[in-house]
């Protein structure tokens, strides 16, 4: 992924058009140009210019930030039929209600903080000058049942390291979701350039333990007493794997 701190526009209301759709997530465009008191003819040619670019696309209407992460694909596993695609801002909802769903488990605090921001920014995606944001979702029947959500900040010192989090409500586990998902969030990361991916889970969660070492990570630090559930003092299990 290119950088946000080099992202050269050539021309103010063009960059002002770009911060204005990737703070909202998805906009409509003739509101975002009032919204902006451009007028039609500029604002039709820097929003093509910014499409040609790769910047924005629009879709049903509506623009968005342009992240280029892949296709859909499909799996099926004995009786189950699921797909997993880059997500849209239409999915917000659905990656809100799954993420809190795992987290009710109360083994998850990382995913916890990351249902918060997006349902507080109403933004899915972000790339910006100071942080990355990519999800993928494991849909059935269209219906969002999981989550792979990687983001970066855009600190020169830590440009090659990225933090995961990755759940499948629990009616939908033991199908291979989980798995296909964090494939495709690793393999999202390894194309766009960063060298390590970690996340960070509390030691009583030895599902999500174990089925990261089986895919490669390794355990690189123990924060003792880090987190405080149920009234129980419990440790942090600091988890990150090379890519």
């Amino acid at each position: 992924m290119e950088s946000a701190e080099t992202l050269e526009f050539g021309h103010t209301d063009r960059k002002q058009i770009y911060e204005y759709v990737e703070r909202r997530g998805a906009v409509d465009p003739d509101a975002t140009r009032e919204q902006l008191g451009l007028d039609p003819g500029g604002f039709r040619h820097h929003v093509a210019i910014l499409k040609r670019d790769g910047r924005l696309e629009e879709a049903d209407g509506t623009l968005r930030v342009s992240l280029e992460a892949g296709t859909e694909e499909e799996y099926v596993d004995e009786d189950l039929e699921f797909h997993i695609r880059p997500a849209r801002q239409e999915d917000l909802t659905g990656i809100v209600g799954a993420i809190r769903q795992v987290a009710e488990e109360k083994t998850y605090i990382e995913a916890e903080t990351v249902a918060d921001e997006i349902d507080h920014e109403s933004a899915l995606l972000r790339h910006n000058e100071l942080e990355s944001r990519m999800f993928f979702v494991a849909t059935v029947d269209d219906d969002v049942v999981g989550w792979v959500h990687i983001h970066a900040p855009e600190l020169e010192k830590l440009s090659h390291t990225a933090e995961l989090t990755v759940g499948v409500i629990e009616e939908y586990r033991g199908h291979g979701v989980g798995a296909h998902l964090l494939s495709r969030g690793l393999e999202w990361a390894a194309s766009n350039g960063y060298e390590k991916v970690y996340q960070s889970v509390p030691s009583t969660n030895e599902d999500a333990i174990a089925f990261l070492e089986n895919h490669g990570w390794e355990t690189e630090a123990v924060r003792e007493d880090h987190y405080k559930l149920g009234g129980e003092y419990v440790d942090e299990v600091m988890m990150a794997v090379e890519l």
